[in-house]
């Protein structure tokens, strides 16, 4: 039986990626913020992340053969700024000290095992190609960015200096049923839903024309494990090359429930506390090595989210059927 842990196994791709493993009988060991939890039944205490003894005993104990370090500071575009001394301590921590933990480990105690780590789009910045690929120039301008960067720098170090399987999968946006309340995306379908039901009369978005390359995140934690499974570590792009704005996210969702979008949703730029730019990934070189591709298109991922959340409302509109 294969062995993996997730550090940060309560978020979303955490959550999918747990299930993913277990449904190809592996044994699991979930890791967060003083959580863990073990599928195989073996008792382990809490991991502290940020203490790299804490970590090794992990690693030792468990012989896990992969490690997938999902682990994240998020803040969604209309969040509050926080670009701040605490923000950049609390971003490296996780991003960074974390994972250097983690890598130490396995140079020390247990050199087989494979490690990847969730970077993401926002180390290009404000790129100056509008299709970003794994040459793209690493530029960025916000601390989520930067200490992402760091945390693709130190593992392309190990595994240049130590020949430590560190593969890297620079992540666009993904999202699913199990999205967090405060991103957009999660606004806009319980916004359209709440409207369905008579509960709420507009939703108010800050930049409809915003730019983003959405995919679906069970998709991305399948590319995630393909890239593991390699012959050898490199780094990817996880996106779908598609370029998609907020407005056709709104028009696919209120479409799905029989509304017109124009009579209810407003954009306030005011509330647009983060700069957006435009960045849109190419997957070719994943789809080539791994023969990798998503599953679920735009359309039917907004449909996906849309009916799950339906079964938290009355049952009148649970048996809605979507057009």
């Amino acid at each position: 039986m294969k062995r993996a842990i997730i550090v940060g196994s309560e978020g979303q791709d955490g959550q999918l990626l747990y299930d993913f493993l277990l449904k190809r009988r592996y044994a699991v060991v979930g890791v967060d913020k003083g959580k863990i939890r073990c599928s195989s039944g073996i008792s382990f205490k809490k991991v502290d992340i940020l203490k790299l003894q804490e970590v090794v005993n992990l690693i030792k104990k468990f012989q896990p053969r992969e490690i997938y370090y999902l682990a994240a500071f998020h803040h969604s575009s209309e969040n509050l700024p926080c670009e701040n001394l605490p923000l950049l301590r609390a971003s490296y921590a996780v991003h960074v000290t974390g994972l250097a933990n983690f890598l130490e480990s396995i140079k020390k105690s247990c050199p087989k095992t494979r490690l990847f780590y969730a970077a993401s789009s926002h180390i290009f910045g404000e790129a100056k190609e509008k299709v970003q690929d794994e040459h793209a120039p690493i530029n960025p301008i916000c601390i989520y960015g930067m200490t992402k960067a760091s945390g693709l720098a130190l593992c392309r170090f190990y595994r240049s200096s130590f020949g430590v399987f560190a593969a890297v999968g620079i992540l666009y946006n993904h999202e699913s049923v199990l999205r967090a309340g405060h991103f957009v995306s999660k606004k806009i379908i319980q916004g359209v839903i709440k409207i369905k039901k008579g509960k709420q009369k507009q939703l108010v978005l800050g930049d409809l024309h915003s730019v983003i390359d959405w995919g679906y995140a069970p998709d991305y934690v399948r590319a995630m494990h393909c890239i593991l499974n390699r012959q050898k570590p490199d780094d990817f792009i996880v996106a779908t090359g598609k370029a998609r704005t907020v407005l056709d996210f709104v028009k696919i969702a209120f479409k799905a429930l029989g509304l017109d979008w124009k009579l209810y949703v407003k954009e306030d730029r005011r509330l647009v506390r983060k700069q957006s730019f435009y960045r849109v990934g190419n997957p070719t070189k994943l789809m080539k090595d791994t023969r990798w591709a998503p599953k679920v298109s735009f359309e039917e991922m907004i449909r996906k989210m849309i009916k799950t959340d339906l079964k938290e409302f009355s049952p009148q509109t649970k048996n809605k059927v979507i057009k």
